[in-house]
């Protein structure tokens, strides 16, 4: 059955679905912080945004791991529908033509969910930037600059983008990476933002308490090696990699099996095939695989060695928990992908801890610096 890849009606009801969504966090921040400051109500915001940007990621691996990315394969509805309930037929035809197919209602039901979500983020943000444009002349050695929310609501917009390719595109895996990339950076965004208000609260304690200058950079050294471990997890992600390797720490019974890097490393091409049009081969996702594992030994080193470090910071010794713990969490998550055939609470988990260590290390970084944050 012939789809329209774009069908813009149901725009503006699903549009209407995100905006109702958002209002249930947006209103309870207002009733709980009503009797504080205008610049409270605002960071209160950007916290409860900050959490559901994460429950986002989460969901969006969910997306990914149950194979509903195309649950629905038009963008924004589904079948012209702004939910599964009005595309009952169409559904159950692409289900009846290929049963086991991308289309199921299930899948169509996960993957408009995880659209109304990232609305309602969208929707959110855009609160965030009213109210910070608006409190943009408030007396405060405290206030956030206006132009934080305003980038963060420019990346949301370019992460819809993402994922409206992510559909039309047919899961095209560097577009799919890229997705759950942007979806780091806006929790990064976020993040700082949160770690800015909280940190520019205590100044004075953060300067008299302030860490050395190679802490701030070696953070950052940090977020960027997470970050190419990061880019490396999508791509096995995406080209579902994962199983080519089922037992660790070796591979297919050896410790260095055979491995295609050329095709592993070409970036623009379908899923499942090569630039050229050919069939990817397993050596391509056994070499894919292994670079992921080659990038977390480097990833665990620079890290542990930041935690440990950290641990010696008075002031920086609940990252430094948070940081091992994680770390502790992402090996465990990772060789349970190999040894138990890449279960789902697993991954998904892998995922998220991936994200809260961007959160981790942004927070890090902005309360290494050694003068106060905010305007």
């Amino acid at each position: 059955m012939q789809t329209t890849l774009y069908d813009l009606s149901p725009i503006f009801q699903v549009l209407l679905i995100g905006a109702l969504v958002a209002s249930v966090p947006a209103l309870w921040v207002y009733l709980r912080n009503r009797r504080s400051s205008s610049l409270s109500r605002y960071h209160a915001l950007v916290v409860i945004t900050l959490f559901l940007t994460f429950d986002l990621v989460l969901f969006g691996a969910f997306t990914r791991l149950t194979d509903s990315g195309l649950g629905c394969p038009d963008w924004p509805g589904c079948y012209g529908n702004a939910s599964p309930l009005g595309a009952t037929h169409e559904i159950a035809m692409a289900q009846s033509a290929l049963p086991s197919g991308p289309v199921t209602h299930s899948k169509a039901w996960i993957e408009m969910v995880h659209r109304y979500m990232a609305t309602s983020v969208g929707a959110l943000i855009t609160l965030m930037v009213i109210l910070a444009w608006r409190g943009r002349k408030q007396e405060s050695p405290f206030a956030l600059s206006p132009w934080w929310p305003t980038a963060t609501l420019v990346w949301v917009c370019i992460q819809g983008a993402f994922g409206a390719l992510t559909v039309t595109m047919k899961l095209f895996p560097a577009i799919v990476s890229l997705h759950l990339l942007g979806g780091y950076v806006l929790l990064a965004l976020l993040m700082a933002q949160v770690a800015m208000g909280a940190v520019s609260r205590a100044a004075t304690a953060t300067i008299s308490q302030a860490a050395p200058s190679w802490i701030h950079r070696w953070a950052w050294a940090a977020l960027v090696m997470l970050t190419v471990q990061a880019a490396s997890g999508a791509w096995v992600s995406t080209n579902y990699a994962v199983l080519a390797c089922a037992e660790f720490p070796g591979c297919q019974g050896v410790m260095w099996p055979p491995m295609d890097w050329k095709a592993a490393t070409e970036i623009w091409r379908p899923l499942g095939l090569t630039a050229s049009g050919d069939h990817l081969s397993f050596q391509a996702l056994t070499a894919i695989h292994m670079a992921h594992r080659l990038l977390a030994g480097f990833t665990v080193l620079v890290l542990g060695s930041l935690a440990w470090a950290l641990w010696k910071q008075p002031a920086l010794k609940k990252p430094a928990q948070w940081l091992t713990a994680l770390l502790v969490m992402q090996l465990a998550t990772g060789l349970s992908n190999v040894v138990l055939g890449w279960p789902l609470l697993a991954a998904v988990m892998h995922t998220g801890g991936a994200g809260a260590m961007v959160m981790v290390l942004v927070w890090v970084i902005v309360a290494s610096r050694t003068r106060p944050v905010g305007r």
